[in-house]
This record gives C-alpha cells, structure tokens and sequence, in this order.
C-alpha cells in the first residue's frame, strides 16, 4: 500500500484497537493468477512477536483451498472514509479524500477442530456478551453446533508484515483541520460525522 509519511502509522496498539473496532476485512488470495476475495469477520490477535489472523468461511467457498498454494495472503481493514471539500481550507487546493485502512500480509493455514471451537467460542464472547440474552457457545445445543461446523473452515494467518495508513488531513494547517471537522460534523452522513470524532480524536491525543 502507498504511504506518504504524513499517513503512515506504526504504533502496533493503535492498530491493533483499530482492527478491533473495524474487524470485518477482506482476505485476498490468488487462484491461477486471478485473485479472489472473500469478506469476513477476521480477528487479529497479539502476542508479542507470536502473532495471527484468525476466520472461518462457508466449506463451499473454493478460496480455503487456496491457502497451501499461496506464499503470501493480504488481509485488508478499513475505516469510515469521506470526501474532503477543498472549499473548506483557508487557501485554494483541490479536494481530497480521508480514510482509514490497515493491511496486513502473512502466511495462512488451517485450523484443528478444537481451534476453531476456540476461536468461534471467542467470536460469540465479542459479540454477544454486552446483550441482553447473549448467544454464547456453551448455550448452544451440541447437535447444532456439530451441523454447522461441518460447514465451515477455520483457518489462521501469521502475520509477517502491517501496513498501516491513516489519511485525517494531518498535513493540514490548525485551522483548516478545525474548520474540516466542523463541516464533517454539520453533514447528514453518519460517516462523516465518525470521521471528524476520528480526527477530533487523534487531535486530542497528539496535544
């Protein structure tokens, strides 16, 4: 991914939060020559320099079978993205676009029976615990779990390499990023309005 030096982010906790708040990725591979992708939730897990990419897909979905054949897998995050008005700066300039994405490459291999209970057993904690009648693995009946399991594949990914690139108008003057996240606050867009809680955010932290 092409990073200008204004963007690029390295802090391996700011990443990691970030991937967890916007953890349904896409999985890239290559099937002769083709690539392929699929769209998942995909969860990074870090522990020190042992570090994975865990997911499962559809035991329909040809690209599994991929993974043996595949050197490298690139698993791609991304954030809410807006367009930027160039009439918001105090000067002349042409517009633009921010966004957040995070792109992480590494080897994939399939996962054990067990791991994959493990890891949808995690999956269901995420998602379902702060609910008011949570869906958690030691809820569900046995013989449903056996049924769908057998329609799944799990499978892990050891990342070897995090490109990270948060685009938030950082090579802007005080005001114009001011003036950026009033206007992104004044829209009708939900995802305008993330992202100027984005930039108000990372303004807070880097004061």
């Amino acid at each position: 991914m092409y990073i200008p030096k204004y963007f690029k982010v390295t802090n391996i906790n700011e990443i990691k939060e970030f991937v967890q708040m916007n953890s349904f990725g896409t999985i890239v591979t290559t099937k002769q020559g083709k690539p392929i992708a699929t769209h998942l939730p995909l969860e990074l897990n870090i522990n020190g320099d042992d570090n994975f990419i865990t997911g499962h897909m559809a035991y329909g979905n040809p690209q599994w079978r991929t993974f043996e054949n595949s050197e490298d897998v690139l698993v791609m995050y991304q954030g809410p993205h807006v367009y930027i008005s160039s009439s918001w700066y105090s000067h002349e300039n042409v517009p633009t676009w921010n966004y957040q994405a995070v792109h992480i490459y590494g080897e994939a291999s399939l996962l054990t029976e067990e791991e994959l209970k493990e890891d949808l057993a995690k999956l269901l904690q995420k998602y379902e615990k702060h609910r008011k009648d949570p869906v958690l693995w030691e809820k569900l009946s046995p013989q449903l779990l056996n049924k769908e399991l057998k329609g799944i594949v799990g499978f892990k990914i050891k990342v070897k390499e995090i490109q990270a690139a948060y685009k938030l108008s950082q090579n802007r003057n005080e005001e114009d990023y001011l003036n950026i996240i009033d206007k992104l606050s004044e829209e009708d867009n939900q995802i305008s309005q993330q992202m100027a809680e984005v930039m108000k955010t990372r303004m807070e932290k880097h004061q």
